[in-house]
């Protein structure tokens, strides 16, 4: 089988303590990549040979901009860069406040510009490297009590196709995983009770929500793997694609 092309590469993840980040710097791991996982506590994260953990709150972009710039000159250039950081505010249009509003587009949106800006930079003048956001199927279909969420990775979403755009001559890739409901504390923290996961694959009519087809969540690995093969050679000619893992719930892919 042809080779990732990983080994030894610099990669960035962002949101890494836990949930699908933790597994997509893992996952990275596995394939013999160096690795800074950053996320706003990382007192889970043991350094290792392979493994810089590095504190960051990606909605402040000045701290974003010098993690970056202090990757670069401690570790060597960054070949691919993963937002995964994200979080999550539920609750009707109508009774959200302003406060939570901009918190979840400051992480989900913002903090994404903030990344992609600062990689960009870099990248284009070396005529190489990669970018995935992993966003959610909720960017392409409406979700009930879920607007700042579901409008926060649609904005995430398209703004990763529109940078891959403007790197594309630049031979650089960017592209999008979207995944749907995965064993994450994200998800299992909205549970009301231990029947949450087969709640989840039946789907709610009365929310308007379709089930799983495949009959199962994803897991934190599933994500992982999509993440990984858009940024290996492997993928060397895929860009501003939107790669939806989730086990045909949106019924598109």
């Amino acid at each position: 089988m042809r080779s990732s092309g990983l080994e030894g590469r610099l990669v960035l993840v962002t949101g890494a303590s836990g949930g699908i980040g933790r597994a997509v710097a893992e996952a990275f791991l596995a394939e013999g990549a160096r690795v800074v996982a950053t996320d706003v506590d990382i007192s889970r994260l043991s350094p290792s040979d392979r493994l810089h953990p590095m504190a960051l709150d990606v909605a402040d972009s000045a701290a974003t901009e010098a993690l970056v710039a202090e990757v670069e000159k401690r570790l060597g250039p960054i070949h691919a860069g993963i937002s995964v950081a994200g979080i999550l505010a539920t609750g009707l249009v109508t009774q959200m406040s302003d406060a939570d509003w901009r918190r979840v587009f400051a992480v989900n949106v913002d903090g994404v510009f903030h990344l992609g800006r600062a990689l960009g930079r870099r990248m284009a003048p070396r005529g190489e490297g990669v970018i995935v956001v992993v966003s959610s199927n909720a960017a392409g279909v409406p979700r009930h009590a879920m607007a700042a969420y579901a409008a926060s990775k649609a904005a995430a979403t398209m703004f990763t196709r529109c940078l891959g755009l403007e790197l594309a001559p630049h031979g650089i890739r960017c592209n999008i995983v979207a995944p749907g409901s995965t064993l994450t504390p994200m998800q299992t923290g909205m549970w009301a009770g231990p029947e949450g996961a087969a709640a989840v694959i039946a789907g709610s009519p009365q929310t308007f929500k379709a089930g799983i087809p495949l009959g199962k969540l994803a897991t934190p690995q599933d994500v992982a793997d999509a993440v990984v093969f858009l940024a290996s050679d492997r993928a060397g000619h895929i860009t501003m694609a939107d790669l939806y893992v989730d086990g045909g719930a949106t019924l598109r892919g």
